[in-house]
C-alpha cells in the first residue's frame, strides 16, 4: 500500500530548537528475536533529499532492502553499527542492552552527533545524549529510515551466517530466513535440540520447553525480567 516518503522536519526542528548541527538517526533490529544479537545503527544524513523508495525496513521485501541498502551505505553522509550480544542481554537486559548497542554505533561514528532522533517512544539512550523519541520514526525520520535499513540487511546478514562455521550445523533453526525471530521452525528445533550458543537464556521462550527449561538465566533484577517478558512467546516479526 501506499505511503508517505520520510522527511527531514524533525532533524531541522531539532536543529532549529537546540542548536545541533549534526544529527543522527537511530534504529535498532533484533529487539523481539530469540537467538542473535540486537542491532543498532547510527546514521547521519544531512538534509539532502533521500534515495527512491526509502521508508521502514520492515514496508520492503528482502530483495528492495538488500538493494537499498547498498544505495543508502554510498549515499549517507555517515553510518556505524554497534551491537549488544546475546550475552550481554541476558546479564543486563534488554534496556541496558540496547544501549550499549546504540552508544557503540555512535562512539563509531567519525564525529559525535549534537542530537539523536531515536525510533520509538522510550527513549534508551538517556544523558549526555539529546534524544528526540518519534514514533514511527523509521517511516518518518529520512535519518532514521536509512539507519533501519542498513540494521536489518547487516543483521539480517549476520544471522544467515551464524552456526555455518567448522564443527557447527544450525540449519534447522531457519536463521537464514527467520534471522533468530520466533517462528514454527525455529520452535520446533528448539524443542528437538535446545538452544544454541546464540540464544538469550534469559527470556521467556524457555518457560514452554520443560526439556530446556533448567537452562533458563535469571538476572538479579525480577522486576526487569518481567517487564521485558511480554511478547517473547508470542510468532510475531
Amino acid at each position: 500500500m501506499p505511503y508517505e516518503p520520510p522527511t527531514h522536519r524533525v532533524e531541522r526542528s531539532l536543529r532549529a530548537t537546540t542548536g545541533a548541527k549534526i544529527v543522527a538517526g537511530v534504529d535498532e533490529v533484533g529487539r523481539g528475536a530469540w537467538a542473535g544479537p540486537v542491532t543498532v545503527c547510527a546514521a547521519v544524513t544531512g538534509l539532502r533529499r533521500p534515495p527512491e523508495g526509502l521508508t521502514d525496513s520492515k514496508l520492503l521485501t528482502p530483495k528492495r532492502r538488500d538493494e537499498l541498502a547498498l544505495v543508502l551505505e554510498e549515499w549517507v553522509t555517515a553510518y556505524a553499527l554497534g551491537d549488544a550480544s546475546p550475552e550481554e542481554i541476558d546479564e543486563l537486559g534488554m534496556t541496558a542492552a540496547l544501549r550499549l548497542a546504540a552508544v557503540r554505533a555512535l562512539d563509531g561514528l567519525p564525529v559525535r552527533p549534537d542530537a539523536v532522533i531515536l525510533d520509538g517512544k522510550h527513549d534508551y539512550l538517556g544523558s549526555p545524549w539529546t534524544v528526540r523519541t518519534v514514533i514511527k520514526g523509521d517511516q518518518s525520520c529520512v535519518a532514521v529510515a536509512a539507519a533501519s535499513v542498513i540494521a536489518k540487511v547487516r543483521r539480517d546478514a549476520m544471522m544467515a551466517e551464524l552456526g555455518t562455521g567448522a564443527g557447527e550445523d544450525y540449519a534447522d533453526y531457519g536463521f537464514g530466513a527467520n534471522a533468530g525471530y520466533p517462528s514454527p521452525v525455529h520452535k520446533a528445533a528448539l524443542e528437538e535440540r535446545g538452544p544454541t550458543p546464540y540464544h538469550r537464556l534469559s527470556w521467556a521462550y524457555l518457560d514452554a520447553l520443560p526439556r530446556w527449561r533448567h537452562l533458563k538465566k535469571v538476572r538479579l533484577s525480577a522486576e526487569a525480567a518481567a517487564l521485558e517478558s511480554g511478547g517473547q512467546l508470542g510468532f510475531d516479526f
